[in-house]
C-alpha cells in the first residue's frame, strides 16, 4: 500500500539551548567529578527524558533542600532558586553548584538593581512557575508584584508610580508581552525596563521559526513538556499564526494520528529543554506513516555556548 506523501517542516533554531545544555553539562560534569549520588533541587530542565536519563546516571531530583545530605553535591536548576534556598545552602554548609541559566541570572540582577535604587519591581510572569519563585525570591518579600495578564494591570496599587520597574519571565510569548509592557507604560509612564529585553533568544528564535512556519503547514507538533513554559507558547503561537492544529507532544507515542488525517504539510518544532534525540524520533514516526519529504525552516542562526565553572573541570581528565 502507498503510503501518502506528507512535507514536514523543520523549524530551524529549535531543541536544546545553551542554558540548557549549560545545565545538563553541569550535572554530567559534578557525577564525572564526585560520582553518584549527585542531588539536584527541582528537575534541572523542564523534560522527562532529560531528567530520566541523568537520573540514570545518578542523579537524584528532590523538591526541598532538606532532602539533600549535607554530604553530597546539590545542583539548583537552570530555572534558578530565590535567594533563601541559596542562604540555607550555606547555612548548612553544603556544597552546591549553580546551574542557573545566565540569562535568568541577568533578570535577577536587574531585579536587584531596581530594588537598591529604590524601585518597586513589577514582573511579568507565570505564577508557581520555578523561574518566578526564584526571581521574586531575589528581593524581599512583598517588593516584587507579579502579574500574568493585562487585567492583572488594572488591579496594580502602587504609591509612587515615578519609582517603579519591570522584569519579565524569560519564556514568555513575545507578542503577548508586549502588549502588556505597553499597557504598563501607558499607565506608568515612567517606569524602568530592562536594557535588553528579558525574554531571551532561544524563546524568541523558537518562536519566529514558528510564525514564518504556520502559513505553509496544515498542523503544528511541538516537543516538550506540559509544564515547560516556552514549549507551551509554542503551541500558542503556532495557533495565533494560524495552525489550524498545534500539539504538544513529549514522544512520538503522544501524537494524535487522527487529528493529522488528510494533512499534507506539518511543521516540527521542540522547546528549547528537549533534546534533537525526540526530534528524530517523532520523524521516524511520520516516515513509518507517511513518504515524508523534509523541509527546513531557518529563521536565525544560534552560536551561544555557556560554559560550565572551571572549577567544575578541575581534576577531570
Amino acid at each position: 500500500m502507498t503510503k501518502p506523501a506528507l512535507d514536514l517542516y523543520l523549524a530551524a533554531p529549535r531543541g536544546f539551548c545553551a542554558g540548557v545544555d549549560r545545565a545538563i553539562r553541569i550535572v554530567e560534569l559534578a557525577l564525572e567529578k564526585w560520582g553518584a549520588p549527585v542531588f539536584v533541587l527541582h528537575e534541572i530542565v523542564h523534560n522527562r527524558f532529560v531528567v530520566d536519563g541523568l537520573r540514570e546516571k545518578g542523579a537524584v531530583f528532590v523538591e526541598e533542600l532538606d532532602k539533600c545530605p549535607n554530604g553530597r553535591p546539590v545542583i539548583f536548576s537552570a530555572h534558578g532558586v530565590s535567594k533563601s534556598v541559596v542562604e540555607e545552602a550555606r547555612k548548612r554548609g553544603m556544597m552546591f553548584l549553580d546551574a542557573t541559566c545566565p540569562l535568568v541570572t541577568k533578570v535577577h540582577v536587574e531585579a536587584a538593581r531596581h530594588f537598591a535604587a529604590g524601585r518597586k519591581v513589577i514582573m511579568i510572569g507565570h505564577a508557581n512557575h520555578p523561574e518566578t519563585i526564584g526571581t521574586t525570591g531575589q528581593l524581599p518579600v512583598g517588593e516584587v508584584l507579579l502579574i500574568e495578564t493585562m487585567e492583572d494591570i488594572d488591579q496594580l496599587e502602587i504609591e509612587r508610580a515615578d519609582k517603579l520597574a519591570y522584569v519579565t519571565q524569560t519564556t514568555l510569548s513575545l507578542d503577548d508581552t508586549q502588549e502588556i509592557v505597553s499597557a504598563l507604560k501607558k499607565r506608568f509612564p515612567n517606569i524602568a525596563g530592562p536594557h535588553k529585553k528579558d525574554i531571551c533568544y532561544a524563546t524568541a528564535n523558537r518562536q519566529e521559526a514558528v510564525k514564518a512556519m504556520a502559513p505553509l503547514v496544515d498542523g503544528l507538533i511541538v516537543i516538550g513538556a506540559p509544564n515547560s513554559s516556552n514549549s507551551n507558547r509554542l503551541v500558542e503561537v503556532g495557533k495565533r499564526a494560524g495552525c489550524a492544529y498545534a500539539q504538544l507532544v513529549q514522544r512520538a507515542a503522544d501524537l494524535d494520528w487522527r487529528s493529522l488525517a488528510g494533512a499534507g504539510a506539518v511543521g516540527l518544532t521542540a522547546g528549547a529543554s528537549a533534546p534533537e534525540e525526540l526530534v528524530d524520533e517523532v520523524i521516524e514516526a511520520f516516515s513509518a506513516r507517511y513518504e515524508v519529504t523534509l523541509k527546513e525552516i531557518e529563521t536565525a542562526k544560534e552560536n551561544y555556548v555557556f560554559n560550565p565553572p572551571s572549577s567544575l573541570r578541575a581534576g577531570i581528565a
